[in-house]
């Protein structure tokens, strides 16, 4: 296939053929009018050809891999499954079919159900949910036992009203719910896609469908009838088409990018042509009709099937298997370009009817072709054999997968390229060995093997060949085709066994801590209200059994047999008289409130991000009350703390230091010293801006660049500009322009180019480093403008240049740089190398350029105490004979299917080394706003931030300074432990907790748990990744755990995603505290899942791990007002709620308790049936769960002016067991008093009515008991309750007048003979006023006391806070909005105020351990073979390096270079503690790194440099 020239005039730049993360926007051909009249010619056919049905496909291997749901009759035998063999156009072997021919085994069908419930099993299935609720099984055991009338219910239809109302109103919300989960379903397994049909794909069965799936279909279309009907009769039209008929038979849209038209196929489709129509021979058919015969033009020449640079050999499991290509060798990059084979054989008549038609995603199965279009959505798991690009390459959007927005290339497989057009398809004859599925989203291993038959020669066997396929070859469902018109594909894995779908466990299930201890709680009333039943079975049973009492003559004889019996009877009577002791509307209340909960944090307009229009937004909405009780907090660093927008700031080039800036590290530094940093800030912003202004004039007499835009440079630097004009001499101007060359030339970026007057070229990359990098190199004369095929076109200071990429050496995290080589424009070969500073350093020519490197060294260390992120540039010249072994070396590895990364690896490792330094670059990640002020206010309550994150020590550090975490008088603990002996590490640990006293006891760690104090400001721990896993060790952990107890703040750098859930495990364990962890990005979902709560925030780019998180956020600002305000409020009004939730019940459940011992404990009931069963439902319910939605103790904004509030939370004092039995003891009190005050009063005396009827019956005394005892729990709720507004006093108001109201209607009528006008009776009598109101007042006269005591002589910071806003204290706060403490601390200006942030279109997720371009990195397509990625090269005249120590004079600058000298004399004042003991990346440890890796023997060489990236 051949080159395609640069083209001038073009757009956009050419896709690199294997760069895995590029964004670029394609444009198409318009399509041409013969193909529509084709087109038109089938559509008028109509649609009616029948599809065919794929239930219950049957596939040729191992057992299905399904998940959870899945919607088949498919049965999954084990989660990993076995590899499979996939055929195409080849009969299965006799193995694999069983005795009726049909595949001896089934795959997973594409059909998706991720709804629980169908209209079959709604009802069952629900109720059978619901029923897991030990509460609801509880009284439902009620209502069985109320239906026998032994058991003495008046009314079991009525007992049963509680239960089914909680039932109905549970299972309509989850009949919601699930009928969203169920329309999406649908709408998804509905989608269009373009399969082949018509042919026969021998890898499944279609004529198995089980008979539940069978009945399943049956009831669904019946259901849909029934509702179609309905809808017809309602309308009164006729039926309309749904999603999935739309689909397929409306016109689909198409993202027609030069403004081409695809319409459906019923209607026509105006096809796209390849964007290199030009060549003649990527013209393809996108119709669903049989192809016609190939003419000459499609069939094209030779350069179909040749590629001019050197690919990864076709061979497979390397040159072992002796599957080389019909020449039986490789071939140089200059020699004749090498043949891969095609998977099309000529010979085979294809199917005639074969064509490509739209059908439905549930459709699609294993072994199908489909061809999917630009921004479809992948439909399964698919190999790419073909797409419009003439170089295989299709870009896809992985955010439904890993919530990155950047797109990532993917490229065909060479021997699949030639099969374009339904008839390829069906005279392609190959089989795929695929493993089995699993859920790992960047690694994937098969292998494509087929027989090349030469159409000269009359071999029928053909040569065999191999091309191995990993995860570059893959398309994942769920993911989105971008900027690319179509890609053929192959199906290898559907439904529940696609990646996406075995990644789609549910997020581990959290319960508040509230929520855990009030089982508890429930529990002890069980055993209460056993207690009381077993008193009331004994008593009476044993009256019974003595004789001679008075319900001998008043009683009908035994309810049992014997008196024994009697009691055991009596017990199940009991407890369905005290049934209200365990409280079931607790539940649905508690659901209420937290639900409520959760909408004022949603609608709470003071965390709404603008920016990305995003709410704070829980998705967990039972653990709001967990809020409130945070000890710890864990944050990530990089896009959680920082904005992960870069600026390119500081250099240093051949050990000269560029670029001025005034960073944030900087301004902490300078304020901890004293110094006025607002006025100095001021002074060095202005000289900054006047220098800006004399850089850009000078840059442009030097070249009159223009894609230079004023607005979008952050790199300051006249005197670069005056060395780059020649000032300082010819070797440092030529250093300068190939250290720029080099930035230019060592990257995976995609330009974008927009005309214009000026121009502008856009740079997306997968990692904002860099772009800003690349965008640097752009800003000073050395554009990238685009690549053609192999090639990448550079503007030199305005000539264009062409550079031949050779190889790249991709990115992972263990490697932590990535390298280019280049051939330049005079045939030289060199490699690019950039990485971290201590990796580059051990790499470097040993003995040569000692002072470049330690003055190099020197200006890095000075730019990362400025809080900049640092790396090293460094380059090798290669001669052809030692590239040429290399290269074979590289293409056999990148050709194993197995350990094919350690492979890669291994042979990159061989070529990076004897580097010569070129410089360093520091790139300014910025804080994000309130950041400093946000971690003092968390801080000032009480809470501990950890910062877990992937940076460099000392970038951590001073990013730590900057932001409040560190401040100058602490004493540094650096732990950076060399190797791995953990009686080293138990030594280091032993003697920094002699300093606090402490040897790491038992006793030690259980006094720790009970000490909630935040610990004085004098130390703080850094720690790397490496000494981490030796503290986490079981021996240590303790230790570890109890010297960070002792630190103010604990930062852990290096680390990896395990290690950061590790470390929230063994703090919310071991110090038995509530956390929460906060971060952006996939690699922090593990801590986010193992903390108590998960935050995620929702960032510019990625959102995974705001789709693992119980709540997200658009800012990391936003967590003061969700946890200090929210969460503070949440946590103690769920804690009030609950203790007077069973103290009303115990009041209610007691008052009818006493009046047992009155009838010998028959189980008879005191009040009407009515009564108990509106108690909880309407007279005591609204007050209480009013407090626990609306009760405020005080504002939002004194919350967080005065945090301190929050530490009673983190004490837990909110709701304790103490708190608990109080309650318990208050309500058995009251409940003393409102029965025997109606007691005492009849007990002497008979009240009688104006008519002379008696008011001592048992229903009138149930009114005087039940009247009283509701109006003095309403009253003690209002009591317990801060906020009394008119909505709170109207409901109690209500709840109280509501038993009035009910009583007097109700005894209105003659539904109850004895009830019968009992309100007019009782309430007409004096005696029941006065001992109502007697009975209130002694009721609450203990508790009105006891608060006022507390508040006067004991009072708490609450009630102080209360007082002081009644004085008018925080009058002041009516100025503010939203109160925001005034900023004490530097803002999070740029030192470049002028200048535009360079968008990051790439993975910000990633921490800078994680970040290509920047060490260490987890790169998601590690497993990617990359072998020749077009990423630039050097086409300078440059080729000589310093080597001495010898500094050209500056004759044109005489202003010293403030930006770098200015911080030096305080920087070696500070943190002393850390210098003495830490030196990872000074200049002196740089220094020392003398080559470790580059004077080693070859056979040493990578097993050394293994432990240096450790």
């Amino acid at each position: 296939m051949a080159i395609q020239p640069y083209q001038e005039d073009s757009n956009v730049s050419t896709p690199i053929k294997r760069i895995r993360w590029a964004t670029q926007r394609v444009t198409g051909a318009s399509g041409r009018s013969k193909r529509r009249s084709i087109m038109d010619r089938f559509y008028s056919k109509g649609a009616a050809e029948k599809k065919r049905d794929s239930g219950g496909a049957h596939s040729v291997n191992g057992p299905g891999f399904g998940g959870p749901e899945t919607d088949g009759s498919t049965e999954v035998n084990n989660e990993q499954g076995e590899p499979r063999k996939i055929y195409f156009n080849q009969p299965l072997p006799a193995d694999l079919r069983d005795e009726e021919g049909r595949p001896s085994t089934t795959y997973s069908r594409n059909k998706i159900r991720t709804a629980k419930y169908t209209p079959l099993s709604f009802v069952p299935k629900n109720l059978f949910f619901q029923f897991h609720n030990i509460a609801n099984i509880y009284f439902l055991f009620l209502i069985i036992l109320a239906i026998f009338p032994i058991f003495g219910a008046s009314n079991p239809g009525l007992n049963a009203v509680p239960l089914i109302v909680i039932l109905v109103i549970t299972a309509i919300k989850d009949a919601i719910e699930d009928w969203r989960r169920t329309v999406l379903d649908n709408e998804l397994n509905n989608s269009p896609v373009h399969r082949l049909v018509d042919w026969e794909n021998v890898n499944v069965s279609e004529d198995n469908i089980s008979l539940w799936r069978r009945i399943k279909k049956a009831t669904t279309r019946f259901i849909v009838r029934l509702v179609r009907r309905w809808i017809v009769r309602k309308d009164g039209s006729s039926k309309g088409k749904n999603y999935a008929e739309s689909a397929v038979e409306e016109p689909r849209p198409s993202n027609a990018t030069r403004g081409t038209h695809r319409a459906s196929m019923q209607s026509g489709r105006d096809s796209f042509t390849s964007t290199h129509d030009q060549m003649g021979n990527d013209a393809i058919q996108l119709t669903p009709v049989p192809s016609p015969l190939p003419t000459k033009e499609q069939l094209g020449d030779a350069q179909l099937q040749i590629r001019e640079e050197p690919v990864p050999a076709p061979s497979y499991e390397e040159a072992q298997s002796g599957l080389l290509s019909p020449d039986g060798g490789f071939t140089s990059s200059h020699g004749i370009p090498r043949f891969y084979g095609s998977l099309i054989n000529h010979a085979l008549q294809p199917p005639e009817k074969a064509r490509f038609a739209k059908d439905y995603w549930k459709n699609v199965q294993v072994g199908d072709f489909v061809r999917i279009y630009n921004d479809d959505q992948i439909p399964a798991d698919v190999v790419i054999l073909s797409t419009s690009d003439p170089d295989g390459a299709c870009y896809v959007e992985t955010k439904n997968l890993d919530g990155e927005t950047n797109l990532k290339v993917r490229q065909a497989l060479h021997c699949g390229r030639q099969v374009k057009h339904a008839r390829d398809c069906g005279r392609s004859e190959f089989v795929i060995e695929s493993e089995p599925p699993h859920a790992n989203l960047y690694q994937y291993s098969g292998v494509v093997r087929w027989n090349q038959h030469d159409s000269t020669t009359s071999d029928a066997e053909g040569t065999q060949m191999a091309e191995p396929i990993s995860i570059n070859n893959l398309l994942l469902r769920g993911c989105n085709l971008r900027n690319t018109e179509w890609v053929l594909a192959v199906v290898v894995f559907t439904g529940q066994e696609t990646k996406i779908m075995l990644n789609s466990g549910i997020t581990p299930s959290k319960r508040s801590r509230v929520a855990r201890e009030l089982n508890w709680n429930v529990i002890y009333n069980f055993f209460i209200l056993f207690l009381m039943c077993l008193v009331s079975g004994i008593v009476e049973g044993v009256t019974w059994g003595e004789g001679n009492n008075s319900l001998n003559y008043f009683e009908f004889g035994f309810v049992a047999g014997t008196p024994a019996l009697n009691g055991f009877v009596t017990f199940w009577t009991a407890v369905i008289l005290f049934q209200n002791l365990v409280p079931i509307s607790l539940y649905i209340s508690l659901e209420i409130i937290k639900t409520a909960q959760a909408f004022f944090i949603y609608s709470d307009t003071h965390m709404y991000y603008d920016k990305i229009d995003y709410p704070c937004t829980p998705k967990s909405w039972n653990i709001s009350d967990d809020l409130g009780q945070i000890e710890y907090i864990f944050s990530d660093k990089t896009g959680t703390l920082t904005q992960n927008v870069m600026e390119f700031k500081k250099c240093s080039i051949n050990g000269v230091p560029y670029g001025e800036a005034y960073t944030e590290a900087q301004a902490g530094m300078r304020r901890r010293e004293g110094v006025d940093i607002e006025e100095e800030g001021a002074k060095v912003r202005g000289q900054i801006a006047q220098d800006k202004i004399v850089m850009l004039e000078e840059l442009r007499k030097i070249h009159a660049n223009p894609y230079l835009h004023d607005d979008e440079v952050t790199f300051v630097a006249p005197d670069f500009v005056s060395d780059l004009a020649g000032a300082a001499g010819d070797e440092q101007r030529k250093a300068n322009e190939h250290f720029m060359l080099a930035l230019a030339l060592c990257h995976t970026v995609i330009t974008e180019r927009t005309p214009g007057d000026p121009p502008t070229i856009e740079f997306k990359a997968q990692s904002p480093d860099e772009a800003a990098l690349v965008a640097t190199a752009r800003d000073c004369g050395f554009t990238v403008l685009g690549r053609s095929g192999d090639d990448i076109i550079v503007n030199v200071m305005g000539k264009d240049q062409r550079y031949t990429v050779l190889n790249t050496l991709e990115f992972n995290s263990s490697r932590k740089r990535m390298s280019a080589i280049m051939r330049m424009p005079d045939g030289r070969i060199t490699l690019f190398c950039k990485g971290a500073d201590s990796i580059i350093y051990s790499r470097l020519t040993r003995g040569q350029q000692q002072e470049l490197r330690k003055s190099t060294a020197e200006h890095l260390e000075m730019f990362a105490r400025e809080g900049l992120r640092t790396l090293c540039i460094a380059q090798r010249e290669l001669n052809e004979q030692e590239y040429q072994i290399w290269n074979k070396k590289h293409d056999l590895a990148a050709a194993a299917v197995h350990d094919r990364d350690t492979k890669l690896e291994t042979v990159s490792d061989e070529i990076e080394r004897e580097l010569t330094l070129l410089g360093g670059t520091a790139i300014e990640d910025r804080l994000q706003d309130g950041v400093p002020d946000t971690i003092a206010l968390l801080g000032d309550a009480g809470i501990k931030l950890w910062v877990l994150t992937g940076d460099k020590v000392e970038t951590a550090i001073n990013i730590g300074f900057s932001c409040n975490l560190l401040d100058n008088e602490m004493d540094l603990i650096v732990f950076k432990l060399e190797g791995d002996d953990p009686i080293m590490a138990e030594a280091e640990l032993d003697k920094h907790l002699a300093v606090f006293g402490k040897t790491g006891s038992d006793e030690e760690l259980v006094a720790a748990k009970k000490n909630h104090e935040a610990p004085p400001p004098t130390h703080a721990i850094v720690i790397d990744g490496d000494s981490l896993k030796l503290v986490l060790h079981e021996d240590l952990r303790q230790k570890f755990l109890l010297l960070c107890k002792e630190c103010k703040s604990v930062l852990c750098c290096r680390v990896s995603p395990s290690q950061k859930a590790a470390v929230v495990q063994m703090v919310k364990t071991g110090l038995d505290v509530m956390t929460l962890s906060i971060g952006d990005g996939a690699n922090d979902v593990a801590m986010i899942q193992e903390a108590d709560v998960g935050v995620g925030i929702a960032g510019e780019e990625g959102r995974q791990a705001v789709m693992s998180s119980d709540y997200a956020i658009g800012q990391f600002r936003f967590l003061q007002r969700l946890v200090l305000v929210h969460g503070r409020w949440s946590y103690r009004r769920l804690g009030e709620t609950i203790a007077n939730f069973f103290y009303k019940n115990i009041v209610w459940t007691f008052a009818l308790f006493w009046y047992q011992i009155y009838n010998n404990f028959d189980g008879s009931y005191l009040f009407d049936y009515t009564y108990i069963l509106l108690y909880n439902l309407a007279f005591t319910s609204l007050a209480v769960i009013l407090m626990g939605i609306l009760d405020q103790d005080v504002s939002d904004k004194v919350s967080l002016a005065v945090p301190q509030l929050y530490r009673r939370g983190i004490e837990r004092k909110e709701w304790t067991q103490l708190k608990f039995w109080v309650y318990m003891t208050d309500g058995v009190y009251q409940s003393v008093i409102c029965f025997f005050m109606t007691y005492l009063q009849f007990r002497p005396a008979t009240f009688v009515t104006e008519t002379g009827h008696n008011l001592n019956d048992q229903r009138r005394m149930g009114v005087y008991v039940a009247n009283a005892t509701i109006v003095v729990v309403n009253v003690y709720i209002l009591l317990n309750t801060y906020r009394w507004d008119w909505l709170m006093l109207l409901i109690v108001a209500i709840s109280i007048l509501l038993i009035w109201f009910w009583t007097g209607v109700y005894s209105s009528f003659q539904s109850d003979p004895q009830f019968y006008k009992a309100a007019s009776e009782v309430y007409g009598s004096l005696s029941f006023w006065a001992v109502t109101l007697l009975t209130i007042v002694i009721c609450l006269l203990p508790r009105f006391a006891a608060k006022a005591f507390q508040k006067i002589f004991m009072p708490r910071d609450i009630d102080i806070i209360r007082e002081q806003l009644r004085q008018g204290k925080f009058k002041y706060l009516d100025n503010y909005e939203a109160y925001v403490p005034p900023s004490k601390f530097p803002d999070s200006t740029s030192s470049s105020d002028i200048s535009k942030p360079i968008p990051g279109n790439g993975d910000s997720n990633l921490e800078d351990d994680e970040r290509p371009i920047y060490p260490p990195s987890v790169a998601p397509t590690a497993t990617t073979h990359n072998p020749r990625s077009q990423n630039g090269s050097d086409g300078t005249d440059y080729t000589g390096h310093r080597l001495s120590i010898d500094r050209p004079p500056r004759v044109s600058v005489d202003r010293p270079r403030a930006s770098f000298e200015r911080p030096r004399a305080s920087m070696d004042r500070v943190r002393p503690s850390y210098e003495a003991s830490n030196e990872f990346t000074s200049a002196a440890l740089l220094t020392r790194l003398e080559s470790s890796v580059s004077h080693q023997s070859p056979s040493r060489r990578h097993e050394d440099i293994t432990s240096d990236l450790q």
